[in-house]
């Protein structure tokens, strides 16, 4: 296997990965794994995603209807650590993890947590 070319001009990096100019806040990881999926873990991602994008906030391809210079990246992940209480939900680099979380959560968490900086407490499970 052929080693990966190593990059260090910054200039071509950010042509590569527009997302390095990006004034990235916070990223808002949403679990769909098998226990959260059970519990509605993909309606919650649509909602996130639906909401993060039509205010501008959600980072990624313009073609995707995103923002490049969004400050917030919305991440898919299969597991958080405690399914068995989903759906789970996880604000970095606060530490924020929220549990039990529905569709109709995720117009709250945006305003007052992404936005404001406010822990929604009613669904905190951890907070750092």
């Amino acid at each position: 296997m052929a080693k990966p070319k190593f990059i260090t001009d910054r200039g071509e990096l950010e042509k590569l990965a527009p997302m390095l100019k990006a004034p990235i806040k916070r990223q808002v990881f949403v679990c769909t794994g098998k226990s959260c999926s059970a519990v509605g873990g993909q309606e919650v991602m649509a909602e996130f995603s639906r909401i993060l994008t039509e205010k501008g906030l959600r980072q990624g391809k313009e073609s995707k209807g995103r923002n490049p210079l969004g400050e917030i990246v919305l991440t898919e992940c299969h597991s958080i650590g405690f399914c068995s209480i989903g759906t789970a939900v996880m604000v970095y680099p606060d530490g924020t993890m929220y549990g039990q979380v529905q569709p109709e959560d995720a117009a709250e968490i945006v305003e007052e947590h992404l936005e404001k900086g406010k822990v929604v407490e009613r669904l905190a499970l951890i907070k750092l």
